[in-house]
């Protein structure tokens, strides 16, 4: 059965804005909402050059990388072509109002996720 770990409230995330989640190890987490109401977990670093998502612009279910502008898809955490490469998901749910992702994969999901090379 999944553990689930409180992270905030819904609210506490701006409508098509990031939440960026620390872990005690491991690169962040942004956890996204959308204009629907819809909440996303991915890894906060883009499978191209490591820029933080959480920075990006968010629209619909996707949100735009602010360094080179790749479009990541928050429901798979792959980039939208001609861009190749994905970025860890993780699960969340919403519930009265409450934003949880998985304590297991907080935990232990990529948390040996290499940056990527910047040059």
């Amino acid at each position: 059965m999944t553990e689930w770990t409180v992270i905030c409230r819904v609210d506490d995330i701006p409508v098509l804005g990031s939440r960026r989640v620390a872990r005690s190890s491991g690169p962040d987490i942004a956890v996204f909402r959308n204009d629907s109401g819809q909440v996303f977990a991915v890894l906060d670093r883009c499978p191209h050059k490591g820029g933080p998502l959480s920075q990006g612009i968010v629209f619909g279910t996707s949100v735009a990388c602010p360094l080179h502008n790749w479009t990541i898809g928050l429901q798979d955490g792959c980039a939208k072509a001609p861009d190749e490469g994905c970025v860890p998901k993780f699960a969340c749910k919403v519930e009265a109002g409450t934003v949880f992702l998985d304590a297991a994969e907080l935990a232990h999901h990529a948390v040996d996720t290499p940056v990527p090379s910047t040059t």
